[in-house]
């Protein structure tokens, strides 16, 4: 039995497989904020009210929205800040009674998908997390690819490519610099943009709503919008050529980008013509908590 758990800010998702794959429990808790130790505690709970529905213990994978420093060994960047420089995988552990495995959320995301997903099958898939925030994770012959760093895959956090006037120098990022590509392509980028430009107050949903409708200051933001994220698809076509890309997150769902991403993208990777399949998840929301429990 592989326990996946996806630790989120409001909300922490415990699945359990079975080796086959299956489904064999699914609870959902709100997490606790502001106190470490009380998250720790928390999962802990989690765990081990897994373990006497299923009338036996499983391995545990964690997928969290950080990743840990190969330096301390404790969390770094996590946007649940609580996390941050706590050894957070010992600590679990320790509460747990066995050990664990943690990963960052986009690469719980991206195993999941490459396993038996939207990108089954493929030798190398690239999975992109379109949300509140933007992440990836890059997944080679069934594996999750993580180096030195533990930055594999963390394309929110590169320049814009290709940038034009009006997008320079770009908004700030919480990450200290400026124009970060998680500021353009996030669902939460995507509507701020649409604000700031229209001078509304309108969520991502609306704006695409909107948009699908017809009207012309929505279509021009979400055709904004798809143009700079085939600006960024393109940048990791070129750097890694991935089979597969799979996206999740809210703007994943957006029809739209599957029908204009391709032209796109032969406009700006470096090939005579890009064939890169570009698919929504099928796993949609759950994929992060699955691919967790892909993490044994």
């Amino acid at each position: 039995m592989r326990y996946g758990i996806d630790l989120g800010g409001t909300k922490t998702e415990i699945l359990a497989l079975d080796a086959d794959g299956a489904e064999r429990l699914r609870q959902r808790a709100p997490t606790p904020r502001g106190d470490y130790q009380a998250i720790v505690q928390h999962l802990a709970r989690m765990v081990h009210a897994a373990d006497a529905a299923l009338g036996r213990a499983g391995t545990v994978g964690i997928g969290i929205p950080g990743a840990l420093s190969p330096l301390s060994g404790t969390v770094k960047h996590a946007n649940t800040t609580e996390l941050n420089g706590h050894d957070f995988n010992g600590d679990l552990a320790a509460a747990i009674g066995r050990p664990v495995r943690l990963a960052n959320d986009a690469d719980c995301f991206a195993l999941s998908e490459a396993t038996d997903g939207a990108g089954a099958g493929a030798r190398s898939v690239f999975g992109a997390i379109l949300g509140t925030g933007t992440g990836g994770g890059i997944v080679v012959n069934g594996q999750l690819l993580a180096g030195p760093n533990a930055l594999a895959g963390e394309w929110g956090h590169i320049p814009l490519p290709w940038p034009r006037d009006d997008e320079r120098p770009g908004l700030p990022c919480y990450c200290g610099k400026s124009g970060c590509l998680e500021t353009f392509i996030s669902g939460t980028g995507f509507a701020s943009d649409h604000n700031r430009t229209n001078g509304t107050a309108l969520k991502g949903p609306e704006i695409v709503a909107a948009a699908l409708a017809g009207e012309a200051a929505a279509v021009a933001s979400l055709e904004r919008y798809v143009d700079r994220l085939a600006r960024a698809l393109a940048v990791i076509i070129n750097v890694i050529d991935p089979h597969v890309i799979v996206l999740g997150g809210g703007m994943s769902n957006v029809t739209r980008l599957y029908e204009a991403l391709p032209a796109l993208l032969d406009t700006y990777v470096f090939s005579d013509k890009c064939v890169t399949p570009i698919r929504r998840a099928t796993h949609g929301d759950s994929s992060g908590v699955r691919g967790a429990a892909r993490l044994w």
